[in-house]
């Protein structure tokens, strides 16, 4: 479905208009908190329902019956921002934002409080944090070597992983492999034909190399 604007966003995720109006705010928000630090490439605030909400919201519809989602390297808070205004007034739905940069953690708590979003901002590295989740997510966070490492706590306890990777997705699994030990397919993206959702369903010890 072609996302380009509000409306067309309602329609493909079924949001409310509370939520249209929430993820409004966020948009404004985003925007103003960029002028300050770089959260987002500034030409993708022009496709922020494309580009941004809906490539956060398509994540939804791979795993609709999961309540707890951690979000590593939060950053601008994408995916997990948006995923807490789709889930907010859910009963037991929440996300951990996992940052490891203050400034960043200080706009994502901002957008938390305004919002009333069920969410919860940490200021820690990912990999140091032991949280109970049905679902371990990221999306430009690192290369899916290293993003593995920081999502290994989330995973061996049971967590589904969902990474939002871009068209370089078969170069990345191949060297991951080197690595890592783990069982993984791609979805394509719904946000962009050159995009792909890499889902981890187990991840074993590192490699010896």
């Amino acid at each position: 479905m072609d996302v380009t604007d509000a409306e067309s966003f309602a329609r493909a995720t079924g949001a409310t208009p509370q939520q249209i109006a929430d993820l409004e705010r966020f948009q404004v928000m985003l925007a103003d908190w960029n002028e300050k630090m770089n959260l987002v490439g500034p030409a993708t605030l022009d496709v922020f329902w494309n580009r941004h909400a809906w490539d956060s919201a398509q994540l939804l519809k791979l795993a609709p019956d999961a309540l707890v989602w951690a979000d590593l390297g939060a950053g601008a808070g994408l995916p997990g921002l948006v995923l807490a205004i789709l889930g907010k007034g859910r009963p037991g739905f929440h996300v951990h934002l996992v940052e490891s940069m203050a400034k960043r953690c200080r706009f994502l708590s901002e957008v938390v409080g305004a919002l009333e979003l069920p969410a919860t901002v940490h200021n820690e590295r990912a990999e140091n944090l032991q949280l109970a989740v049905d679902i371990v997510t990221a999306r430009a966070c690192a290369p899916l070597v290293r993003l593995l490492g920081y999502a290994r706590p989330y995973l061996k306890s049971g967590a589904l992983g969902l990474f939002l990777k871009g068209q370089d997705v078969a170069a990345e699994l191949d060297e991951a492999a080197k690595s890592w030990e783990f069982e993984a397919d791609t979805i394509p993206s719904l946000s962009d034909p050159r995009g792909q959702v890499v889902r981890v369903r187990r991840l074993g010890r590192a490699r010896k190399v």
